[in-house]
């Protein structure tokens, strides 16, 4: 089984991945932790890395590398802006979902989690999704705003993240992907 989870900052990825691992028992890796632990490595903070990036394709391409790699396992959810599209385009077999949410509600979010005022996190999340999809239309042709590759679309904003994992479990089980 191999689910992939993407959506924009805030949407609640990474939480939703940590209930989905927590009821499936599987491995759960996270492309933002790969980027962020790459960021850290390179002694630069993640606007900055962000900014090389842009600079430097290879970077994204590194991480996207191992994307593909990991979804070539078994029994493992991956989290990232493009792992439902790096599984879609490598023709791989995996449960795809996007986690959709609007801005107002993400930035709330990330304001909770990171702290610091709502200005300053909507400044810096606007500047961070506007790199990554040009980054991305641009190494890949990827349209993030393209969710026709998802096998299931879920807006976020007014759900709970149980309420999110219990969607997605039902999905699993009515594609007889996993069984409880």
């Amino acid at each position: 089984m191999i689910i992939t989870i993407s959506g924009l900052p805030g949407s609640g990825k990474t939480t939703v991945a940590e209930i989905l691992k927590g009821q499936l028992g599987v491995r759960y890796i996270s492309t933002g932790h790969i980027f962020r632990e790459k960021a850290k490595r390179a002694n630069m903070s993640l606007p900055d890395f962000s900014d090389l990036a842009e600079q430097n394709p290879g970077i994204d391409q590194e991480i996207d590398e191992a994307q593909k790699e990991i979804l070539l396992q078994d029994n493992v959810i991956l989290e990232g802006r493009l792992a439902g599209w790096i599984a879609h385009r490598n023709n791989l077999p995996a449960l795809k979902i996007w986690l959709d949410c609007n801005q107002e509600t993400r930035i709330n979010r990330i304001v909770k989690r990171e702290g610091n005022t709502r200005e300053k996190k909507r400044d810096e999340t606007r500047k961070r999704e506007k790199s990554e999809k040009e980054r991305y239309q641009k190494i890949y042709n990827i349209d993030l705003t393209n969710t026709d590759i998802y096998d299931l679309v879920i807006n976020t904003a007014n759900k709970k993240p149980s309420e999110i994992s219990r969607i997605i479990m039902e999905e699993l089980d009515h594609q007889n992907i996993w069984h409880r």
